[in-house]
């Protein structure tokens, strides 16, 4: 599929929303990020740019990126060290099973909305909000790494 169109067809208002709900309630961070190139190797793609894009500098180191690369029909959820070491590959493989059944029915923005309140779920077991939390990093959709 076409970048242009994938992103086209997102609803970036609830994906956005989704993306602020989740963080009020943990200390962690989420992003999503739509790229136009191809990613034969999403997940070694997505971790080049999580660390592009600073998502390891965290306070907590509790990241989440959603990585979805349209021409290839490829996508991965990566979190930063404390993450995993709190969820493991089960729950990794058990998210991204649960988006592609959304994605091959073409249902790219609950998708992505299902990715986010599961990692949201995760990151606030594990990482509740605290009182002197602050955004770390923007909600919106990124494109290649550039804010829309």
């Amino acid at each position: 599929m076409r970048h242009r169109k994938f992103v086209s067809q997102l609803a970036h208002e609830r994906i956005h929303a989704a993306i602020h709900a989740a963080e009020r309630k943990t200390s962690g961070e989420i992003r999503v990020m739509v790229s136009h190139k191809t990613a034969p190797d999403p997940v070694a793609t997505a971790q080049d740019a999580f660390r592009r894009l600073g998502m390891q500098a965290t306070k907590h180191r509790n990241a989440v990126l959603i990585f979805v690369a349209p021409r290839s029909r490829t996508f991965a959820v990566i979190g930063d060290e404390a993450v995993h070491a709190k969820c493991g590959d089960a729950f990794w493989r058990d998210l991204t099973t649960a988006m592609t059944g959304h994605f091959k029915r073409g249902e790219f923005t609950d998708g992505l909305l299902h990715g986010i309140n599961r990692a949201g779920e995760l990151l606030a077991a594990h990482f509740p909000h605290e009182p002197d939390d602050r955004n770390e990093l923007p909600d919106a959709v990124l494109e290649d790494g550039r804010e829309p």
